[in-house]
């Protein structure tokens, strides 16, 4: 092709260019396709999942997973998978988007025989404290043997119900606070997924994707997951789609580790705020230097940084629980609540009542 020239591009709704993304995917997916062959002497076991959706869940956390099992479903004979919707009550629930969406039933008449997973699919703005029955209900599928996960803040609603006693999970950074503080037997972890034996959870949209590819992945090998990736990311070029999902590093890679020794301290002495010394003391460096690692890559000082650590700690709790001030104040490392108050004031303009009552209006 000479330089003037143009390439030729065939629409996808063209015969040509159906046939030739067919192709691609074809080669792509060979290793899964020969498997597909051998579907009809072997039918794999199509499992049943349950997405419950509570009142303006997300709604691309909700997509990103149900898309992970469709297209899996795309790439058998016979499918994967089975799911449905269910709502608390009525035959919709609103989403985060203003979009109402039609489920499939309720939960307190859902039949839970056969189901091998529930998914608890929260949002920003969601109810996390639902109705004892509700909560009921979900221990009694769950003690079936039912796996059971949660999307966005959904995790909040599972531990309510006393099934992550014992189990790491996640949840959105908004809910993070609230949960640590409430539910001291759930392992709380800040990565965007987690799967803990017959628990499974993600923080936000895009790792509900990346949950559910793992899952299928532990199901039904990396032949079909390579086959979803390739059709997902069908608009991509090739370099552009990766082998497997990108590792999760705790901190930024490129602080120091003194730093981030520091920074992880910080967070995990909230309530009994450790001194400037006593940081240096288990960083194993000087305090003139954690003066100059804050300087250099944080753009401020230690004490400062605690302090916003701690005061955003207490903002989550005062606008996600109905805890006592003083009880916050405490909780996050201040001497009492006149303390907490100057800070909070100084930080965001209002006293934290002021706060309180504005979140509840």
């Amino acid at each position: 092709m000479s330089n003037g020239d143009k390439p030729r591009l065939h629409p996808l709704n063209s015969p040509s260019g159906q046939r030739g993304f067919n192709s691609r995917l074809r080669h792509s997916n060979q290793a899964y396709l020969r498997g597909r062959e051998r579907d009809s002497e072997h039918p794999p076991i199509s499992r049943h999942i349950a997405f419950v959706l509570l009142e303006h869940f997300s709604m691309m956390a909700f997509t990103g997973a149900v898309d992970a099992i469709v297209t899996a479903n795309l790439l058998s004979r016979t499918p994967l998978y089975r799911f449905q919707s269910i709502g608390l009550e009525g035959g919709s629930v609103l989403s985060d988007l203003g979009i109402s969406i039609a489920v499939d039933g309720e939960l307190k008449t859902l039949d839970a025989t056969g189901l091998d997973m529930l998914i608890v699919c929260g949002g920003y703005r969601s109810n996390l404290n639902p109705p004892r029955s509700t909560l009921e209900r979900l221990r009694a599928i769950a003690h079936k043997g039912t796996t059971m996960g949660a999307l966005w803040n959904g995790s909040s609603v599972l531990a309510l119900a006393g099934l992550l006693d014992g189990y790491a999970c996640t949840v959105h950074p908004d809910s993070r606070a609230s949960l640590e503080e409430r539910f001291p037997r759930v392992k709380l972890l800040p990565i965007p997924f987690v799967i803990d034996r017959d628990r499974i959870s993600s923080a936000g949209a895009n790792s509900a994707l990346g949950m559910m590819l793992a899952v299928i992945r532990h199901q039904h090998g990396d032949d079909v997951v390579r086959g979803i990736e390739e059709i997902l990311a069908c608009d991509r070029g090739p370099d552009d789609i990766p082998d497997r999902p990108m590792p999760v590093l705790e901190g930024s890679a490129a602080l120091p580790d003194a730093l981030r020794a520091i920074l992880k301290l910080m967070e995990s002495n909230i309530e009994e705020p450790l001194s400037i010394d006593d940081l240096a003391h288990y960083a194993q460096v000087s305090r003139r230097q954690i003066d100059r690692l804050f300087h250099r890559y944080m753009k401020t000082t230690p004490s400062r940084y605690y302090l916003e650590l701690r005061i955003t700690r207490a903002r989550r709790l005062l606008l996600q629980t109905s805890a006592p001030i003083t009880s916050i104040a405490i909780a996050c490392g201040f001497t009492g609540a006149p303390h907490f108050s100057r800070c909070y004031r100084d930080f965001f303009g209002v006293s934290p009542s002021q706060a309180r009552a504005a979140q509840r209006l």
